[in-house]
């Protein structure tokens, strides 16, 4: 789950991670031929020339924010798709760690979008994950397999401990493969937001770019459409990441939400794009 801002809410909630999305359809793009040396690492699995900053100083992982404030109005909304890995037994149950209606609405709306996606619901979920990673409207980039915290005190998680953090992230690439994702992009989304220089220095050989956000929607957990709308649209600047989530059991009222967002936004003159054409923009392609 991400949020921008702590905020007291209870534990058990914070426990039922957020999750994700999507409604299978027929493929927009055939899976690319893999090499059959292929690692389980993001620089063996991904596209070529995808764009990623270079690393930061002493070699971390680099961070991304947001993208230029200048030379256009782009805005990339951005979709965790959490499921924390032991999350199995109430997914069983019956909650829905998923939210087909608005991968429809943002189809429908024609926005493109980047969503971060945990390796448990790409298992959890493996036809809607494929349909998401091979329509060329959006682009799979990597939230943990756990959704376990990379820090101490993040949001009552549990915690991935440090020796294992890059394994957490390969594990995810190697569940979406799986799922047949065909093309996940190098991007990591710490879950709730929580990193460190330790968890940066770790997760360096993934051969990743950790991507924040810059405006956030409080789509978690809300009840009210219109308060999360007016969150985003008062906060976007250009080139804004804006985090928000979809599931239907912890952020019930984000595609209500997206469908005033996006032609609110529309209306101020911006254009939506994905992380990538961010990054890309703001440092080229490395």
């Amino acid at each position: 789950m991400i949020t921008l801002v702590r905020r007291a809410v209870p534990l058990c909630l914070l426990a039922a991670a957020l999750a994700a999305c999507g409604t299978p359809e027929p493929p927009a793009r055939p899976e690319a031929p893999r090499s059959a040396s292929a690692s389980p690492s993001p620089s063996a699995s991904v596209r070529p020339s995808v764009p990623t900053l270079a690393p930061g100083p002493a070699g971390l992982t680099p961070v991304f924010s947001h993208g230029p404030r200048g030379g256009g109005r782009n805005v990339a909304l951005t979709f965790d798709a959490d499921m924390t890995a032991d999350q199995g037994p109430r997914a069983a149950a019956g909650e829905r760690f998923d939210n087909p209606g608005l991968i429809a609405a943002l189809r429908e709306l024609k926005v493109p979008a980047t969503v971060f996606m945990t390796g448990r619901w790409a298992e959890e979920y493996p036809e809607q994950a494929r349909s998401i990673g091979r329509d060329r409207l959006f682009e799979v980039a990597n939230h943990s397999y756990s959704h376990y915290a990379f820090t101490g005190d993040c949001y009552g998680l549990p915690t991935v401990a440090a020796d294992r953090m890059r394994a957490d992230v390969e594990r995810a690439y190697a569940a979406f493969r799986k799922a047949g994702v065909p093309e996940p992009m190098p991007y990591f989304r710490f879950p709730g937001g929580c990193h460190d220089r330790a968890a940066l220095k770790e997760l360096t050989a993934a051969g990743v770019t950790a991507v924040q956000w810059d405006v956030v929607s409080g789509d978690a957990f809300a009840t009210d459409a219109d308060a999360v709308a007016r969150q985003v649209l008062d906060g976007v600047r250009p080139g804004s990441v804006v985090v928000l989530h979809c599931t239907r059991s912890a952020a019930p009222v984000t595609e209500r939400a997206v469908r005033a967002i996006v032609p609110g936004l529309r209306r101020q003159g911006y254009r939506f794009v994905k992380v990538s054409e961010l990054v890309g923009a703001a440092h080229g392609r490395t």
